[in-house]
């Protein structure tokens, strides 16, 4: 079997916020993970659990407070200028909000063409308007709409439009960073099916960022869980829904509603006790300490370390010990 070659490789990644004073708001605290060529990667929590942040400190939107993050194999904060422009057309970003993302005052074809002219991709007005044609059809646009402006569309056809100037650049690596909590429910497996279309088509690799747990395990092959700036279990997509071993992920996955009502009632509900402690000021030892039902002694004093609990299963908890 052909060894999987690592394109993106987060090594104990920190990400603070200063607050004023010695506070400090920890959003990504010491995380680790390997995305591989090719895959997509899911990173699923509550919110305010550091997913987004964790997304864009990977991709250098934000500067890291510590740790590293490579990407095929070289520190994104050792890059030169030009490295960094390459960097930027390799690596592209689809946002939450289709309403504020993309720029009122130009049309849809100004918005796609803008990375081609920034990255010189295309050599003639003529060569512009097939190529964003072209796009526009690839993700169910017609290309009339190149005309119009951003206000005549709706939330759905926007993402679209999102999605198209994202791939203008030819990218490798997409962060789709919560792409569809923001559309109605009806157009939200659309854009899902059009986004698993696209990446079988281009050989993207990919971050997809979500609190709606269903929707990762139908997109992803990899899934990171994150709880208050950790990662606390990591594992293959049907691995982790299948045998969720983290309190956590349990008590997520309990949640998740089935196609079916009159089964709800067999589905053993983990109702999680209070709210997630603040990330100013994190609990000792385990983070989810504070609303486990497990938590021991132990659990309260001293933080659980991230192990292969099984063969590519990582869980952060001391009910797991280590052998």
């Amino acid at each position: 079997m052909e060894e999987r070659k690592p394109l993106l490789e987060v090594r104990h990644l920190k990400k603070y916020f200063g607050l004023g004073g010695k506070k400090e708001l920890k959003a990504v605290d010491d995380v680790s993970f390997v995305i591989y060529k090719g895959e997509t990667f899911g990173i699923v929590g509550e919110s305010g659990c550091g997913k987004t942040t964790c997304g864009r400190t990977c991709i250098g939107v934000y500067d890291a407070t510590g740790g590293e993050v490579l990407y095929d194999g070289k520190d994104i904060r050792k890059q030169t200028k030009q490295e960094r422009k390459e960097f930027t057309r390799k690596v592209q970003m689809i946002f939450q909000d289709p309403y504020s993302s993309l720029d009122p005052r130009l049309k849809v074809h100004d918005i796609i063409a803008e990375g081609m002219q920034i990255h010189h991709l295309v050599s003639s007005k003529k060569e512009e308007e097939t190529m964003v044609q072209r796009l526009l059809r690839q993700v169910g646009l017609n290309p009339e709409h190149a005309g119009r402006y951003v206000h005549e569309f709706s939330g759905g056809q926007r993402q679209r439009i999102g999605i198209a100037r994202a791939l203008a650049v030819d990218p490798e690596f997409l962060l789709c960073d919560e792409p569809i909590s923001a559309l109605d429910v009806s157009v939200q497996a659309q854009i899902i099916n059009l986004l698993v279309r696209l990446q079988k088509e281009r050989g993207l690799t990919s971050v997809f960022i979500a609190h709606d747990l269903s929707m990762v395990r139908h997109i992803s092959d990899r899934v990171g869980v994150m709880y208050l700036g950790k990662i606390v279990e990591l594992a293959d997509s049907q691995e982790l829904y299948s045998h969720p071993m983290h309190p956590y992920t349990q008590a997520l996955l309990s949640a998740i509603p089935l196609p079916k009502p009159g089964k709800m009632a067999s589905v053993n509900r983990i109702h999680l006790q209070g709210e997630p402690p603040s990330p100013v000021s994190p609990p000792k030892g385990c983070r989810f300490c504070t609303r486990c039902i497990h938590a021991s002694k132990q659990c309260h004093q001293e933080e659980p370390e991230l192990m292969e609990t099984v063969p590519g299963h990582f869980t952060a908890c001391h009910l797991y010990k280590k052998k």
